[in-house]
């Protein structure tokens, strides 16, 4: 038996993966290191979304390989631009995350009765219900590392499901590269069905998340995915719809499937079936083509919808796209777009949580914080704070009724009742 330690960066599919290498290695018999300093093993599953993100790899690679053996580099960052790990003079295998098990295991057969249990954090499980994309965004170095969609079955996925469910999980989070095109490759889109299988198939009392979504591949689909949401109490009220852009040209040269048109026709959708839910999007700031005009675009996009959860990314050029090839925009340009953008980000947040204060939510209890707090997700996904935690005898996995007594912007704090 070994002992492996392993890192996780960048998205929830990330997340989900390395918890499928874990329950592999654990299956075979290795554990769980103490510490980096004692693994036998150490993985690090990698991201490369932006420049500054590559860079925090490279630095992270050569600190396990210092400290360890033996190294397995997998994720984006791998399968994208492997060559660069070499070039750093990093020794080290570059591998998929599903052949990591077999490398770990080095053909031994286990040496413990296997235990087929999903690996969970707390009480969060997490599905990857497909990986790849159908997008050709001329930006996104993620497409290289993942590819074209590949969907299984709707069957299979709610049996990971329900095997989530049964290990103990109580949120379950969808998440895949981008979850509207699940099915996609078979012909159908299938995201729709497989929610509403998951939430009217399997007992239990649990919360269901659904990852990121392009407006692109649920725009068709998305009145059929509302209905869903208004039948199912189990369902966060939450879709996380990445706009990047308020105006139409600079969507046209990122080569999205969508328009801002589209964008707007989801959420009138979701507003007409859902009273209380969260619109989560993201904006790409200072891509190359981008105006004084088309960032103004922006602006008034955002002042438009009041999204609850905003992600702002400053453009960053990343290699082999067709974007990197273009002229970009000057850094301060860009750090005040993204300055501007923010602030009133921070002021729309700041106006839902306000709004929050002195109502009562029913909670979902889904992680420790920090000291004795717990964190806590009511059923647009808003997250709630609960201070004192073991006062109130609050642990992960509990749902619990509570009064909102303030905010800090980003969050609001709560009391049982």
């Amino acid at each position: 038996m070994a002992s492996y330690h392993i890192e996780t960066y960048g998205c929830t599919s990330n997340q989900g993966e390395s918890r499928r290498i874990e329950q592999a290695l654990r299956e075979g018999g290795h554990y769980p290191a103490d510490s980096l300093e004692a693994a036998d093993v150490a993985i690090l599953n990698s991201c490369t979304v932006v420049e500054k993100t590559e860079r925090n790899m490279l630095r992270r690679a050569e600190e396990l390989q210092e400290e360890t053996a033996d190294l397995i580099v997998t994720g984006c960052m791998a399968l994208a631009q492997g060559e660069e790990f070499r070039e750093a003079g990093i020794e080290a295998q570059i591998l998929h995350w599903d052949e990591v098990p077999d490398a770990v295991l080095n053909g031994e057969c286990p040496t413990v009765t296997p235990d087929t249990k999903p690996v969970l954090d707390d009480k969060i499980g997490i599905l990857p219900i497909a990986r790849g994309c159908m997008s050709n965004c001329s930006y996104c170095i993620t497409k290289f590392a993942t590819g074209r969609v590949d969907s299984p079955p709707v069957e299979e996925n709610v049996e990971k499901a329900r095997a989530l469910v049964h290990a103990g999980a109580k949120e379950i989070r969808i998440t895949g590269q981008d979850t509207g095109v699940y099915g996609w490759d078979n012909g159908d889109r299938k995201l729709p069905e497989l929610l509403d299988r998951i939430c009217s198939e399997i007992d239990g009392e649990f919360r269901v998340r659904v990852g990121m979504a392009n407006p692109g591949g649920i725009h068709g689909i998305h009145e059929e995915l509302a209905d869903v949401f208004a039948r199912h109490d189990k369902l966060y009220n939450f879709i996380h719809a990445p706009v990047q852009s308020g105006s139409n040209d600079v969507l046209a040269e990122m080569r999205r499937q969508h328009r801002v048109e589209k964008f707007r026709e989801i959420v009138a959708a979701f507003d007409e079936r859902l009273e209380y839910w969260t619109l989560s999007t993201d904006f790409i700031v200072g891509f190359p083509t981008e105006t004084d005009t088309d960032h103004q675009q922006s602006m008034d996009l955002l002042r438009e919808v009041r999204p609850e959860k905003v992600n702002v990314t400053r453009f960053s050029k990343r290699p082999g796209t067709d974007a990197a090839e273009m002229k970009g925009l000057g850094g301060t340009l860009k750090k005040e777009r993204s300055k501007e953008m923010s602030a009133v980000k921070r002021e729309i947040v700041g106006e839902v949580y306000e709004a929050m204060v002195g109502t009562t939510q029913e909670v979902l209890v889904v992680q420790k914080g920090t000291g004795d707090s717990v964190k806590c997700r009511d059923g647009a996904y808003r997250q709630i704070i609960v201070q004192n935690a073991s006062k109130h005898g609050l642990q992960p996995g509990e749902f619990s009724t509570l009064e909102v007594t303030g905010h800090q912007t980003m969050y609001a704090f709560g009391k049982p009742i």
